[in-house]
C-alpha cells in the first residue's frame, strides 16, 4: 500500500478531486469532519449510551461526547505518527509535505463517526438485535435468506450499520447514493474491520481487523469499491476480505484508549469504582520519577483524577504514535494486524483498569437492569414491524403499524424490487438509529404501557 493513494481526496462514489487551483479554505479531510457533525445520524448520539443509560447526571458520558473525545484524541495521534514517518522518511515528507495535518484530519473525521451505527442501549444494544434474530420468533423472516444476509442480522454490527450510514442514501429521501459523501480516505479510516460478516475459514488468520465484520451485504459493492480506490490489499479479493488501511489501527487505538480510560473516569465519579483503588493504578501508569513534585496540592480527589486522566492520555498517544511509526512499513506490507494499545508499556494495568469496569461499572444493577429492558424494547419493536411488514393480509394493526414507519424505512413506493433482506434491514435501521428515549417510548406505546401526551 502507499501513502498517496491511501490519502485519497476524491469523495464516494465517483467525484473527481477538484482542480489544485480551487482547493478550499477547508481541506477536504476537515470538510468530512464537518459533514459528520452536521449530520443527524450524528446529533442522535447526544441520546444513546456510552456506559450508563439513560444517565440522570451531566458528567456521564453519552455515545456523542465519548465520539468527541476519541476525536481529539485521533487527531493528536494521526499528527504525531505522520511526524515520526516524515522525520523518519525525507522522501515521504517532501512528496506529501502536509502528511501530519492530513492523517489528523483523517483520523479525527473517522473517529468522530466510529459510534455512528451503535443502536441504543450501548453495546448490549447490538447482542439485543443480534438476540432477536437468533430467536424462533425471527426464523419465518430468515427463511429465504441466504447463509451471509442471515450472519449479517444474529451477529449484528454497529460497525457495518455505521459504513451503511455514511455511504447509503434511502431512495425515498433522494436519487443519489453518496450518502454523508465522505473521502475515499476517511472511510477507509473507518472501516477498522474491512471484511462481510461471512467469510471462508481459509481467509482467517485472527488478526485485530477480524474480530468483527464492516458491512452489510448490501454494502459489499461499496466496499469493494473503496478498497480499489485506496489500494487496500486482499486476504481474499473474492470474499471481499482486506487488509485495513494504515490509519484504521489509529482509529481503533484512540477509541481503545477512550473507552478504557474515560468509562473507568465514569465509574470513580459514579461512586461505583472505589476512588482509592482507581486512582492510585491510573496515577501508577504515569510511571512518574518518585522524586516528582506537583505543583499544585489538591483538594479534591475528582479534580485530581481529571488531571491525571489528562496527563496519562497525552502520555499513552505519544507512546502510540511511536509504535504506530515503528509498525508502519510493516502494516503497509500487511504484516502486520494487531491492536497497538496491547503493546503500551502499561498494558498490564490497563488490563486492570478493563477487569474493574467490567465487574463494578458494566455490570453494576443500574447498567444491567436497563440493558436487560433494552433487550424486551429492541427485540418487542423489531418483531412489531415485522410482523406487520410481513403480514400479507394487512390487517388493521399491520397497517397502522406501518403508518408509524418513516417513509424511508418502508419497502414501498421508491423500490419496485425490494428483497425480504433488504426489507428487513431497513426495518434495522429503524430500530438501530433510535436514541434510548425514543425506542423506550415507541415501545410503550405501541404495546399499550403508555399512551403519547396530546398535542
Amino acid at each position: 500500500m502507499s501513502w498517496p493513494r491511501l490519502l485519497s481526496q476524491r469523495r464516494f462514489p465517483d467525484q473527481q478531486l477538484p482542480p489544485a487551483s480551487a482547493a478550499p479554505v477547508r481541506g477536504a479531510f476537515v470538510q468530512d469532519y464537518d459533514r459528520v457533525v452536521f449530520s443527524s445520524a450524528f446529533r442522535r448520539l447526544q441520546r444513546k449510551t456510552q456506559v450508563m443509560p439513560l444517565p440522570e447526571t451531566d458528567f456521564v458520558h453519552t455515545r456523542l461526547t465519548h465520539s468527541l473525545e476519541t476525536a481529539v484524541v485521533g487527531r493528536s495521534l494521526g499528527r504525531l505518527a505522520a511526524r515520526h514517518l516524515m522525520e523518519a522518511d525525507a522522501e515521504l515528507a517532501a512528496q506529501l509535505p502536509n502528511l501530519d495535518q492530513d492523517c489528523g484530519d483523517i483520523v479525527a473525521a473517522a473517529c468522530l463517526a466510529h459510534d455512528i451505527g451503535n443502536p441504543p442501549f450501548g453495546h448490549s444494544g447490538e447482542d439485543a438485535i443480534s438476540s432477536y434474530f437468533l430467536s424462533p420468533a425471527a426464523a419465518p423472516y430468515l427463511a429465504h435468506l441466504n447463509a451471509a444476509e442471515v450472519a449479517d442480522l444474529q451477529h449484528f454490527e454497529g460497525n457495518a450499520a455505521g459504513f451503511r450510514i455514511l455511504t447509503h442514501t434511502y431512495a425515498a429521501h433522494s436519487s443519489g447514493s453518496a450518502g454523508l459523501g465522505l473521502t475515499y480516505a476517511t472511510l477507509g479510516a473507518f472501516t477498522k474491520y474491512p471484511r462481510p460478516s461471512l467469510v471462508g475459514d481459509a481467509a482467517k488468520v485472527g488478526g485485530a481487523s477480524e474480530k468483527k465484520y464492516g458491512h452489510f451485504q448490501t454494502e459489499a459493492a461499496r466496499f469493494r469499491h473503496v478498497a480499489a480506490e485506496l489500494g487496500l490489499l486482499a486476504k481474499d479479493a473474492e470474499a471481499g476480505f482486506y487488509h485495513r488501511h494504515p490509519l484504521a489501527f489509529l482509529v481503533e487505538a484512540a477509541d481503545d484508549l477512550c473507552y478504557r480510560i474515560i468509562d473507568f473516569e465514569d465509574g470513580l465519579k459514579l461512586g461505583l469504582i472505589a476512588p482509592e483503588t482507581g486512582l492510585p493504578l491510573l496515577k501508577r501508569m504515569l510511571n512518574d520519577p518518585a522524586d516528582r513534585v506537583g505543583s499544585v496540592q489538591w483538594h479534591d480527589w475528582r479534580e485530581e483524577l481529571g488531571y491525571v486522566r489528562a496527563r496519562l492520555i497525552g502520555k499513552l498517544v505519544n507512546e502510540l504514535a511511536a509504535l504506530f511509526a515503528h509498525h508502519a512499513p510493516a502494516i503497509l506490507r500487511g504484516e502486520y494486524d494487531q491492536s497497538l494499545i496491547k503493546e503500551l508499556s502499561c498494558w498490564t494495568d490497563l488490563q486492570e483498569v478493563q477487569r474493574l469496569s467490567i465487574h463494578q461499572l458494566y455490570r453494576s444493577r443500574p447498567v444491567l437492569e436497563i440493558e436487560a429492558a433494552g433487550f424486551e424494547v429492541l427485540g418487542g419493536l423489531l418483531d412489531a414491524f415485522l410482523c406487520a411488514v410481513f403480514d400479507h393480509s394487512q390487517g388493521h394493526r399491520s397497517r397502522k403499524l406501518l403508518l408509524l414507519l418513516p417513509e424511508q424505512f418502508r419497502a414501498e413506493g421508491h423500490q419496485a424490487d425490494v428483497s425480504a433482506y433488504e426489507k428487513i434491514l431497513l426495518l434495522t435501521d429503524f430500530v438501530a438509529g433510535m436514541t434510548d428515549q425514543n425506542a423506550l417510548s415507541l415501545y410503550k406505546t405501541i404495546k399499550g404501557i403508555e399512551l403519547p401526551k396530546g398535542f
